[in-house]
């Protein structure tokens, strides 16, 4: 199975219409406040640090450049031509590869997994933008590129998110400028309850090895000048003896 026309459509509109300016896009904070809190959370549990790292849903790279400055292998991917198109603008020196993929399309999985072996993978966001009928086939895909060694390094929005996000859209003004963008391309998170992210796991035939809270920061600001923060759980899953 494979994602949606629509889905993949919404996509490319929305980062053909996308700046190429450092924190222009919502959910593209600085790597030291999100990628970089991340690894401190999902380091202990990688049991090959030495695997190729795959950063699934890379947008335009600004976390994929930061994962490539700590482990030697690095790519990220994405269903997006033309969030790729950006990753590879911002990395003129080549930090990482990139490369379109989608993750919910077994052959696809199985011939990356085929060419690079297990992989670590990393995921931030992407699950809760999913279709609901891809959802399971992307995890799946996870499964599969992670193998027998990797582990797969999850962070998704929990469920009071949508409250947030709701209030935040309806806001007399109408959602903030950065915010505006995603609704308008139809790429609004959908529901996916905070018990259901590690059962798509365990269908996949991963354990959830580890799991918290951590607030996902976004770029935007309220008119007060505090941070937009959005609630999120994050998990690492893989293969066991």
């Amino acid at each position: 199975m494979s994602v949606t026309s629509r889905y993949r459509e919404a996509w490319e509109g929305f980062w053909r219409e996308a700046s190429d300016e450092p924190g222009a896009v919502f959910w593209d904070a600085e790597p030291v406040l999100t990628v970089g809190p991340h690894l401190a959370l999902f380091e202990p549990y990688l049991t090959d640090p030495a695997l190729p790292l795959v950063d699934l849903g890379c947008g335009n790279g600004t976390q994929t450049r930061y994962l490539a400055d700590r482990f030697p292998r690095v790519l990220g991917v994405d269903l997006s031509a033309a969030a790729l198109d950006h990753a590879r603008r911002s990395d003129p020196a080549g930090q990482a590869a990139y490369r379109q993929l989608d993750a919910a399309g077994k052959d696809e999985a199985q011939a990356l997994h085929a060419e690079l072996g297990d992989t670590n993978v990393y995921m931030r966001g992407v699950l809760h933008q999913c279709e609901p009928d891809d959802r399971q086939p992307l995890v799946d895909g996870i499964a599969t590129l992670v193998g027998d060694r990797g582990r797969a390094c999850l962070v998704e929005l929990s469920g009071a998110a949508k409250q947030v996000l709701g209030g935040l859209a309806g806001g007399p003004d109408g959602p903030p400028p950065k915010l505006a963008p995603v609704f308008r391309h139809g790429l609004a998170p959908g529901e996916v309850s905070d018990e259901a992210v590690p059962e798509y796991l365990r269908s996949a035939g991963l354990t959830v090895l580890a799991s918290g809270r951590l607030p996902l920061k976004t770029t935007e600001y309220r008119p007060d000048g505090t941070r937009i923060e959005l609630p999120s759980t994050w998990l690492v899953a893989g293969r066991t003896a």
